[in-house]
C-alpha cells in the first residue's frame, strides 16, 4: 500500500493511501520525495543541510562536491567592459580586463580557498596551446581571488595574452 503525505497550507497534514507501493511527501498537493520499489526520487529544487553523500556504485559512500559556479564565455568580446555570457550557473558577470584578462563575477562563496577549472578553444590555428593562470600581473590594487570573484588571464605559449573565442571556467567548493 503507498501512503501519500500532504503538508497543505489550507487543511494541515493530509494522508491518503492506495495500492502501488510507494510513499509519497508533498507540499500543497505537489510531490517533493517520492519513493518506490525501484528507487527514490527528488523533485524541484529541495536543499540540502549537512553533507550530500552517494555510493554510485563503487561500494562505499563519499561527500559529493558540486560545482559552485560555472560559465562559458565569448573572450573576443567586451560590451560595456563585460565579456558576452554563453551559458553560465550561479555567475552574475565576466568582467573584460583587457587582452587576456578577465574576472569572473559569482554570489559570496564561504571564503576563497576554492578550486578554478578552466579551458579554452580559440579560431586561430597558429596559436596551438594556451595557459590559464589566477595571479598573472604585479597588480596588488585588486584580489585576484575573493570570496565573489577570480581573476585571471590567459596566455599564448610565447607568454602573452590573447583572447580566446571559448572560455569555460567552473568553480569547485
Amino acid at each position: 500500500m503507498a501512503v501519500t503525505l500532504n503538508a497543505s497550507t489550507t487543511t494541515g497534514l493530509v494522508q491518503s493511501a492506495d495500492t502501488s507501493g510507494s510513499l509519497n511527501i508533498q507540499s500543497n498537493g505537489t510531490t517533493i520525495l517520492g519513493v518506490t520499489s525501484t528507487g527514490t526520487s527528488v523533485t524541484g529544487t529541495q536543499s540540502v543541510s549537512g553533507n550530500l553523500s552517494f555510493n554510485s556504485g563503487y561500494g562505499s559512500s563519499a561527500v559529493a562536491y558540486g560545482c559552485r559556479a560555472w560559465v562559458n564565455f565569448d573572450g573576443t568580446t567586451n560590451t560595456g567592459g563585460f565579456c558576452t555570457i554563453r551559458g553560465s550557473g550561479n555567475v552574475t558577470s565576466v568582467a573584460d580586463n583587457g587582452t587576456g584578462d578577465y574576472t569572473v563575477n559569482f554570489p559570496a562563496m564561504p571564503d576563497a580557498n576554492y578550486c578554478v577549472l578552466s579551458s579554452q578553444n580559440i579560431q586561430d590555428s597558429s596559436t596551438f596551446s594556451q595557459f590559464f593562470g589566477v595571479s598573472t600581473t604585479t597588480n596588488t590594487s585588486y584580489s585576484l581571488k575573493s570570496t565573489t570573484q577570480v581573476r585571471f588571464a590567459v596566455r599564448n605559449p610565447v607568454a602573452s595574452n590573447f583572447d580566446p573565442f571559448d572560455v569555460n571556467v567552473a568553480i569547485f567548493r
